[in-house]
């Protein structure tokens, strides 16, 4: 089993009688489905429906308090934080930047478990995050019985299971959570009841307008630069994401590449060869006619 310290994750706590309330009334993912030991991934959104920030959430145990613990990129976790003060208004809320990071384990069974730990929802592989203060990442790597390893091979693995990082493989502020596949990580429950962007990734879902996607892609020898246009010819159909042994994320318009596909056309980025790890992924699937 292996763990790494991922040293641009940060931790932020939002606790009070309406925490709960009040964050299911503003992000994607149902928060009444929550329990200590349990996580779940969401997002909020503009009110356009454009992603802010993503991130994971798991709710505290009564021994470290109660509340919500949520795991975010640590470069937006004070924009964050001040997001969510604008928001209370009234409610009992609140809102603090803990002095905690992440640690993942991965590739086995955790030894023991420690309080704060919960299964990555996005995928299974993607293991278990476990909330620590950085000091502690080999006394717990120890605990669990993981290998304490670079947060390099974190991102490694992270990419070969094609699971989209903001800033890297799509801009914040900039995706709708069908591009960046929250869809279909489990990062948006389209049954709950409102939330901020909430219109707009319904009507994308229930319409199927969704014609950008985050998909895996297979390259050479050589990685391209995260950001360089992907291309079918002279046409560029989309942008390259994060990379690593020979594995990628691309940002691409599925209808552009399914038309060079079926036209015979190689994808490149930055002048180097990649292809489509699962071709399929670009084709609409025909509406069926009502009978």
């Amino acid at each position: 089993m292996k763990s790494a310290f991922l040293p641009d994750r940060g931790v932020i706590k939002v606790a009070g009688d309406d925490a709960r309330n009040f964050l299911n009334g503003l992000i994607t993912t149902d928060v009444d489905r929550l329990k200590p030991g349990l996580g779940r991934f969401g997002a909020l959104l503009t009110p356009q429906g454009k992603i802010i920030v993503d991130f994971l959430i798991t709710e505290a145990p009564a021994g470290h308090g109660g509340g919500f613990l949520i795991d975010c990129p640590k470069p937006l976790a004070d924009g964050l934080a001040t997001k969510l003060k604008f928001y209370k208004l009234r409610a009992k809320v609140t809102v603090d930047n803990l002095d905690l990071g992440v640690l993942a384990a991965w590739d086995g069974q955790l030894a023991a478990q420690p309080d704060l730990a919960f299964a990555d929802p996005r995928n299974p592989e993607l293991g278990t995050r476990i909330l620590i203060p950085e000091d502690l990442k080999q006394k717990l790597s120890d605990l669990i019985g993981a290998d304490l390893v670079d947060a390099a091979d974190y991102e490694a693995h992270r990419i070969a299971l094609g699971v989209p990082r903001g800033g890297l493989d799509f801009m914040y502020s900039d995706a709708f959570p069908h591009e960046t596949n929250m869809d279909r990580l489990a990062g948006v429950d389209f049954d709950k009841g409102c939330y901020v962007g909430q219109e707009v990734v319904s009507r994308m879902q229930h319409r199927g307008t969704a014609r950008t996607r985050s998909v895996k892609v297979l390259l050479d020898d050589l990685s391209p630069e995260v950001g360089v246009s992907v291309m079918a010819g002279d046409k560029q159909v989309g942008t390259m994401g994060s990379s690593a042994k020979g594995k990628g994320i691309a940002l691409v318009r599925i209808d552009r590449v399914a038309d060079a596909l079926d036209a015979g056309q190689a994808l490149t980025a930055g002048g180097l060869a990649l292809k489509l790890a699962e071709p399929d992924v670009v084709r609409v699937p025909a509406k069926q006619p009502i009978a």
